[in-house]
């Protein structure tokens, strides 16, 4: 096993993405229009087009992927799986500990995987134009290259206190041609009442998503279409050609499946990618603990409420049944990292219903410190976000340790922090404050839901 680099061949490479809902214990409960009624397909046509819509409620286990889609992947895929010798060293730990490096795409992290399918499928569906929200910037550049490698315009509308504090994701955005705005923005309607409302606030992916559907909706020619990087189940569909190719990976070194799978997640899509193939495998008898991670000053997962909720503020959106802090949320800005948004994945969210797995959170002090940990064993800078991911994967191999236990452990190692230092400089600085939301808070923002729609009460047999 002393492998540090485990390389596929480009003739490995998935050649078709796994559909999770198919094979999840407890069905997915149906998204609600404004009735409370459950919506067609051909609701969403305004929004997104066609070809994606039927990838959103597919019943196929496996979905074939474009040879034009894998031409582009080929650019950064197959993705390296690296094992973590040094960090292992570290910590004494018996514990293996395996990673899968999406920080090698153009855009620094895994997001190109469903922005690319996205941008093509609305290429040959014949839109123009595609708009969407982003937070820490990530998914705004990485829908920045995908359009301009597919051949579409792109706007996206940034949350303000990351467009304030990571300057250079605006910057990579411009590189490929797209237009990026603070939200709230003057340029919509919603923005415009935002911020009459709230002129200093830092803004919301909840308050972005709003005005990028507002932007596309608009359109009167129908050549604008929305695009998002998470939540939605086409989405987490794409990004499992992550875990599919992690399991070959580990397979050509005669490998076990691992004890434990980690991820952060703020939408759900970079540890849907990575889990969901393994959560395929817990489902038919392995054992295997799959654990989302998240902050503690966004814990959805982990305080949220199980719920019909909009996915966007302006509640332009269908409601899904998913954890929740309530739309009307808008993170604190002093949290330094991404893993921002309101709710979470329903794919993600039936899995930890079903028992499938175990969300935990995790202050963002000890994210860094983590962070920095890493990057004095293994040797990069990581993405704050992804120190979640690694503060519980050192969680994980200090506990095998106390039990005098060899385990595999495999994380998302989702992105970069090239782009996102400022907060390694508060941190360094001792001017990071831990904020747990509190519970005032949470109910406050929880109190937007109320008279929502309630998710069906569900008799799951846990896994």
């Amino acid at each position: 096993m002393a492998e540090r680099t485990i390389l596929l061949n480009e003739r490995d490479i998935p050649r078709q993405w796994y559909n999770f809902a198919v094979d999840l214990p407890t069905p997915l409960q149906p998204p609600l229009g404004p009735d409370g009624k459950p919506i067609s397909p051909d609701m969403l046509s305004a929004v997104f087009p066609m070809n994606l819509i039927e990838q959103e409620v597919s019943q196929e286990r496996w979905i074939d992927i474009p040879e034009e889609i894998l031409e582009i992947l080929y650019r950064w895929r197959p993705s390296p799986l690296r094992r973590a010798k040094y960090l292992e060293q570290y910590l004494k730990t018996p514990a293996r500990i395996y990673y899968k490096d999406e920080s090698l795409s153009p855009p620094g992290s895994h997001k190109p995987n469903t922005a690319v399918a996205q941008a093509w499928y609305n290429k040959q569906f014949g839109i123009k134009k595609l708009t969407t929200e982003t937070g820490a910037g990530q998914w705004g550049s990485a829908l920045a290259f995908a359009c301009k490698i597919v051949g579409l315009e792109c706007k996206v509308f940034m949350v303000r206190i990351s467009f304030d504090q990571k300057p250079l994701r605006k910057t990579m955005m411009r590189v490929w041609d797209a237009n990026c705005v603070a939200s709230p923005s003057k340029e919509t309607r919603f923005g415009r009442e935002v911020l009459k409302k709230m002129p200093d606030t830092p803004g919301s992916l909840g308050i972005a998503i709003s005005e990028a559907i507002e932007e596309a909706v608009a359109d009167k020619s129908g050549k604008t279409r929305y695009s998002l990087g998470s939540v939605l189940n086409h989405v987490m569909l794409h990004q499992t050609i992550i875990g599919l190719e992690a399991k070959k990976q580990l397979e050509s070194i005669s490998e076990k499946l691992p004890d434990v799978v980690v991820g952060c997640a703020g939408g759900g899509s970079n540890f849907a990618g990575l889990a969901f193939p393994f959560a395929y495998d817990k489902i038919n008898g392995a054992k295997i603990e799959i654990i989302p991670t998240e902050p503690t000053a966004c814990p959805t997962m982990t305080r949220g409420e199980f719920a019909y909720d909009f996915g966007d503020t302006a509640c332009t959106t269908p409601l899904l049944a998913m954890y929740t802090l309530g739309h009307a949320f808008v993170p604190p800005p002093i949290h330094a990292g991404g893993l921002r948004y309101h709710g979470m994945a329903p794919l993600v969210c039936q899995a930890i219903n079903d028992g499938l797995m175990t969300p935990k959170s995790y202050e963002q002090n000890r994210c860094y410190e983590s962070a920095l940990i890493w990057a004095r064993t293994e040797g990069t800078i990581c993405a704050p976000e992804t120190s979640h991911a690694i503060a519980c994967v050192i969680e994980e191999a200090e506990k095998a340790r106390q039990e005098a236990k060899e385990k595999v452990i495999i994380f998302n190692y989702s992105g970069h922090g090239l782009m996102d230092l400022s907060g390694y400089v508060n941190y360094l600085d001792g001017k990071l404050i831990d904020y747990p939301l509190p519970e005032k808070e949470l109910k406050k923002s929880l109190a937007s839901i109320k008279d929502l729609p309630k998710p069906k009460t569900q008799n799951t047999t846990k896994v």
